[in-house]
């Protein structure tokens, strides 16, 4: 599962990382600490229209989507709330993730996320990120619904962040975690003319386990109200619960 991330980092700084031809922001992100569902977050697409076909090369573009996938056939946004996540076993069992997988895949750039450990009757928070300090791009999907109801209602673009069993170093904490892409799979994963989605199922597994390391953290981070950059401080567990 993936609750809880950080997206911090400069829309700058990610357009360099993640090759970025184009950003489509009016205005720059808020950056958060304690990223929770329904909120706007950063996405990377292939930005080639449909009408473009297989004419144009492919273009990264960088934009704001809603945290939590709403399909076009929902009758409001709230169905997004229960579909924050998306697991990549099931994804061509279920049509809102099928749909999505085979036409509308995009990369959710984190500094990390969180996970809560299991240490008795209490849950410790931990902050787990690239060992490197590099952004991670989890796999997400994405789809676009509008209001039947409203005339000339405004588009809702909604995302989803896939998940996978955890690798070792995670499996301690929690038993899953997002799908962290490779840089050398953004390519296929973005690529609008890969329609079938058994041909990007293989990207879909946990990170090396050498990849990301983690840290206890304050429990301030479970309350979605709380948002600065001292939620991912590491904390002694032994100071948190005197």
């Amino acid at each position: 599962m993936c609750g809880r991330f950080v997206q911090a980092a400069s829309p700058t700084l990610l357009a360099e990382h993640f090759d970025v031809d184009e950003l489509a922001l009016d205005e720059p992100p808020v950056p958060s600490w304690n990223v929770a569902p329904r909120a706007e977050v950063l996405t990377i697409v292939d930005g080639r229209s449909a009408r473009d076909g297989g004419a144009a090369d492919a273009v990264r573009r960088m934009g704001r989507m809603r945290w939590g996938l709403v399909p076009s056939w929902a009758e409001d946004t709230g169905m997004g709330d229960r579909m924050i996540n998306a697991r990549a076993e099931t994804l061509l069992e279920k049509p809102a993730f099928r749909i999505a997988l085979e036409r509308r895949r995009c990369i959710v750039p984190a500094d990390g996320f969180y996970e809560w450990e299991r240490i008795g009757s209490r849950k410790q928070p931990v902050y787990i990120h690239d060992r490197s300090g590099a952004p991670l791009a989890f796999a997400g999907l994405w789809a676009v619904w509008r209001d039947p109801a409203v005339e000339d209602a405004p588009w809702v673009r909604s995302c989803t962040v896939v998940t996978t069993e955890a690798n070792v170093t995670i499996a301690p904490v929690h038993d899953r975690m997002p799908v962290t892409l490779a840089r050398d799979a953004w390519d296929r994963w973005l690529d609008r003319d890969l329609t079938d989605g058994e041909a990007v199922a293989d990207l879909l597994h946990p990170a090396p386990d050498a990849l990301l390391e983690l840290w206890p953290v304050s429990p301030r981070v479970n309350s979605a109200r709380v948002d600065d950059e001292r939620l991912i401080e590491r904390e002694d567990p032994l100071t948190l619960f005197g």
